[in-house]
């Protein structure tokens, strides 16, 4: 031990090395090091340095991982689809053996079979989530750009507007998934150009119609949320494939999106830097004479305006117009509250763009009396009930089930 100590003396310890040593000298310096004790300022000090090497170490090691990733993705070339039917083959085979197809799919006649065939001008491919180990860059199960517009057009025009489908809570929830299939192929083949924009179109118009036709119905048959979660992500990807070139139906959704998004300081900036072309052409100005009216709180313009809206508008709108229509009756009964003060119920109708039975039942829900075709208004009567879907479905348009299914595909295809 006092040897080692003179050696301890007679060298600083950082330049204290192995090789000056004898074996036996080595191990003995090894635990005197190991066993003396260490002061807290070079604990302090030796713990921050290591843990500054070990992030140093991860912070490199993570950067040239996701260079690596880069790289890869750089190098990997996009898959291209060769599956040139609506469902491939290997997926019809696997979802008729497991007995899931759906009964749009199946061979006309067969609904009732234990294994009904697969009809296959009829199945498509369903939505499958991403799970690891699964290919799903495979060509063979992936459709090219036509075959998908094709899809599309068939899921609208067969499906969508067909009236042998029934009910169309279920023919909604057939389309929406085979539509976020498509999707799915469409982002794996980073599709885009003109196909891609007119699946978009169709998609964000399917999506429109079917918040309007379904407002109010049960959340396991309709969920609004998830609806317009889908939607605002369709908006998003059609406004972004708008700036590759022109468009035929530029102007029409750029006002669909601020209308499905009034009071969006963001859908104003986005709409108030296109291009003059697009700004100023009527559908995009009217929608932004409905988002100024908005803003300002002034229910009789709005609604006003809304009464210039074609139905596809109004489907992007309906949402914000029974706040609107109770604004307006609320408004009213603060300035009409009078005993002598009789309004008639045929303007106020018109004024609230309803029939004169819908604006009758809104003011009965609000509180107004009604006495056959005239309104008394008090604001002592005024009551603001609860905005629900129910009673914003209650206030749409009465269509039956033939019109509904004539109007779906012309909506979806933009025709009307």
């Amino acid at each position: 031990m006092c040897k080692l100590q003179s050696i301890i003396n007679t060298l600083p310890l950082s330049d204290m090395t192995y090789n000056c040593m004898k074996p036996g000298d080595q191990s003995e310096l090894s635990l005197w090091l190991w066993t003396r004790p260490m002061n807290k300022t070079a604990m302090s000090i030796g713990w921050h340095q290591s843990r500054r090497g070990r992030g140093h170490r991860h912070k490199e090691q993570g950067r040239a991982n996701r260079e690596r990733v880069v790289e890869q993705k750089a190098e990997d070339p996009v898959p291209h689809g060769t599956c040139m039917t609506m469902c491939p083959a290997y997926e019809i085979r696997q979802r008729e053996a497991q007995n899931r197809l759906h009964r749009f799919e199946v061979v006309a006649g067969t609904e009732r079979e234990r294994l009904p065939p697969a009809d296959v001008s009829r199945a498509v491919k369903e939505y499958s989530r991403p799970a690891a180990g699964k290919d799903s860059t495979r060509a063979s199960d992936l459709r090219p750009p036509s075959v998908l517009l094709k899809t599309v057009c068939y899921l609208v025009d067969d499906i969508a507007a067909s009236s042998t489908f029934q009910p169309w809570t279920e023919v909604y929830s057939f389309v929406f998934d085979r539509l976020r299939s498509v999707r799915q192929d469409m982002i794996i083949q980073r599709v885009s150009g003109p196909d891609c924009v007119a699946v978009l179109e169709k998609s964000v118009r399917f999506l429109l119609y079917a918040s309007y036709r379904l407002c109010g119905q049960q959340l396991q048959y309709f969920d609004p949320r998830i609806n317009d979660t889908h939607l605002q992500e369709c908006l998003s990807w059609l406004l972004e494939s708008y700036r590759d070139g022109k468009h035929q139906h530029q102007d029409e959704f750029q006002a669909l999106s601020l209308l499905y998004n009034l009071g969006s300081s963001q859908a104003i900036q986005h709409v108030l830097e296109l291009p003059e072309r697009i700004r100023s052409s009527p559908a995009v100005q009217l929608a932004l004479a409905v988002s100024r009216a908005h803003m300002e709180r002034n229910p009789v313009r709005l609604l006003r305006l809304a009464q210039r809206l074609d139905f596809i508008q109004v489907c992007a709108v309906h949402r914000y117009l029974l706040p609107c229509r109770r604004d307006l009756l609320l408004l009213y009964s603060h300035g009409h509250s009078s005993r002598n003060c009789r309004y008639p119920l045929q303007r106020l109708a018109r004024l609230l763009f309803l029939k004169d039975a819908l604006a009758a039942e809104l003011c009965q829900v609000c509180g107004v009396n009604v006495t056959e075709e005239w309104v008394n208004f008090s604001k002592s009567s005024f009551t603001d009930a609860s905005s629900g879907d129910l009673q914003c479905r209650c206030m749409h348009e009465p269509l039956d089930d033939e019109q509904w299914n004539c109007s779906a595909g012309c909506v979806i295809h933009g025709c009307v």
